[in-house]
């Protein structure tokens, strides 16, 4: 079968690709590399250098006939999302409605899309199921949350079948070392702990520890981006099955505080990390975590990497590489 990843050179993108090429699919990467990087593509993939807000692109390469399609490009900045919001906008929506309106006159379908946890907001129960009110905080969670209810619309006016899909925090890297790229600007936690690690940045900030948590500082949700690749292709295959729409939030329910995580990278690399406390940044919950037991349900899908030890030590192997002494 052929699947069209849209994004696939990204940090997920490229995960996701190769998650469908391990399962024997052809893949065809339309990317237009502004985030995403050349060292991501594989050579038994296909690559379209084309950008979403450009229709004829889109209709060019889905006019090759399809299966199905990922939908992974975005921008993904909440902060600079309530400075950008026209940016975040044009891609994020207007961008997806291009993808939508090409594949409905293709007939391509099903569309999993990826899609976040920021379309719930400020947690108003824990763990957070997909029934959770969905209160976005910030404009980027505002172009999800529109973005899946588009993705309602057109699976009941052109029959395109969709998975959206609600990542929590992904992190860690190929386990194999086939992903070849830095994600560029990181701004999750892991991914600049190793920055530090690896002498790329002096120190990391941690934003307050007078939190009501185990030890004071936030508690988020990791998910090893292998593990949300695989959630890809079960969504897809899912739909293909019993032609049903879904959406499925992905974490693995387990929480972790940032100086736990911290530590554990300052064990696993054998490296000194500066931490810096300073002040609670504004909107930041104490904590974060997912059900992910309808995703268990509905598709069978149960983390394999997403323990700590794995998401750390998958991460270094990466920033290893690139160590200023």
């Amino acid at each position: 079968m052929r699947i069209l990843v849209i994004g696939g050179a990204g940090y997920i993108g490229s995960h996701v690709t190769r998650a469908f090429l391990d399962k024997g699919y052809e893949v065809t990467v339309f990317d237009n590399l502004q985030s995403g990087l050349r060292e991501n593509l594989f050579s038994d993939a296909c690559f379209v250098h084309g950008d979403l807000m450009r229709p004829e692109q889109l209709r060019a390469v889905m006019a090759q006939g399809y299966d199905g399609c990922v939908h992974l490009a975005a921008l993904k900045a909440a902060g600079q999302s309530m400075l950008k919001p026209e940016e975040y906008a044009a891609t994020n929506i207007a961008g997806t409605i291009n993808i939508l309106n090409q594949a409905a006159e293709a007939h391509l379908s099903p569309i999993i899309f990826s899609s976040s946890a920021a379309v719930y907001g400020s947690p108003q129960y824990l763990p957070i199921d997909e029934q959770h009110p969905r209160e976005p905080e910030n404009f980027y969670g505002f172009t999800k949350l529109e973005v899946e209810r588009l993705l309602g619309w057109y699976d009941q006016l052109k029959a395109v079948r969709f998975a959206a899909i609600r990542y929590f925090n992904a992190a860690g890297y190929d386990v194999e070392g086939r992903i070849k790229g830095l994600e560029l600007n990181p701004e999750n936690l892991l991914p600049i702990v190793m920055e530090v690690a690896a002498g790329l940045r002096p120190k990391l900030s941690i934003y307050g520890t007078d939190y009501p948590t185990r030890d004071g500082s936030c508690i988020r949700d990791y998910v090893h981006v292998t593990d949300l690749a695989e959630a890809h292709v079960a969504a897809f295959e899912y739909i293909l099955q019993h032609d049903k729409s879904l959406t499925v939030n992905l974490g693995s329910q387990t929480g972790v505080s940032v100086l736990e995580m911290v530590e554990r990278a300052r064990i696993l690399t054998g490296r000194p990390i500066m931490a810096e406390v300073t002040g609670r940044r504004a909107g930041d919950p104490s904590e974060l975590v997912a059900s992910s037991g309808y995703a268990r349900e509905l598709l069978g899908w149960v983390p394999k990497y997403s323990d700590v030890d794995t998401l750390v030590s998958s991460t270094w192997k990466m920033y290893k590489k690139f160590v200023n002494p």
